[in-house]
Parts: structure tokens; C-alpha cells; sequence
């Protein structure tokens, strides 16, 4: 499936591809408090669509994951990294897609929090 996200304002927009099988819900300090609903895709299947020069990033514990947000909005819809692998990853903000119902998927709960 094909997907359009973006932050609130429309300053970042992207696309991503893929089934949307289940989203994780971390209780790290930063995720609980953003409320991310997490769905993670090869780094191949996301595509920005506005200009990378528009993101601002933030990163914290082990610094691994870029945390990507909208300085005018200030919404956080795509972050990056790599996954245990080693293969480059995106993480979307599935609250941030268009005619996706969060409630309707199925959330998997991570502990964080405990890493």
C-alpha cells in the first residue's frame, strides 16, 4: 500500500510503502510523552517529498535514532536509524498518514524505558 504523511502544517510531507501489520508503542521518555505510534519500514520504502533542508532532528540516550520534526508545527512524523541488522530504517509516526485510524491497528508494546 501507498501512504501520504506529513507533519501538521505541511512543511515536511513524505511517502511510504508497505502493510501496515502492527505499530509499536514504546514507554521510552521521549515516545510516551510524544505518543508515538511507531511502524518501521526499510529506509528503501520511505520517500521525502519536501526538502530535507525543512527538518529539524533531535536525538538522546545512545543517539541512533534521528528524531525528525517540524520547526513551524513542531510535529514529529518520521524518524531514522538502523535496525538490529544494521539496515537502514525508517520509523513513521503512523498518526501522521492520511486515513490511517490508529485504533484500528494492532499496537505492540516495547519497554523503552528499561533499555
Amino acid at each position: 500500500m501507498h501512504y501520504q504523511g506529513s507533519c501538521h502544517c505541511g512543511k515536511i510531507a513524505f511517502t511510504v510503502e508497505g502493510e501496515i501489520g502492527s505499530v509499536v508503542e514504546c514507554n521510552c521518555s521521549h515516545c510516551r510523552r510524544k505518543g508515538y505510534l511507531l511502524w518501521f519500514v526499510p529506509q528503501a520504502a520511505f520517500h521525502l517529498t519536501t526538502s530535507p533542508a525543512d527538518i529539524e532532528t533531535y536525538t538522546f540516550n545512545h543517539h541512533v535514532i534521528n528524531h525528525h520534526f517540524c520547526d513551524v508545527c513542531g510535529c514529529a512524523p518520521f524518524a531514522d536509524g538502523k535496525d538490529a541488522k544494521g539496515n537502514p530504517t525508517a520509523s513513521i509516526n503512523v498518526r501522521c498518514l492520511e486515513g490511517v485510524e490508529p485504533s484500528a491497528l494492532k499496537i505492540t508494546q516495547f519497554d523503552g524505558r528499561s533499555r
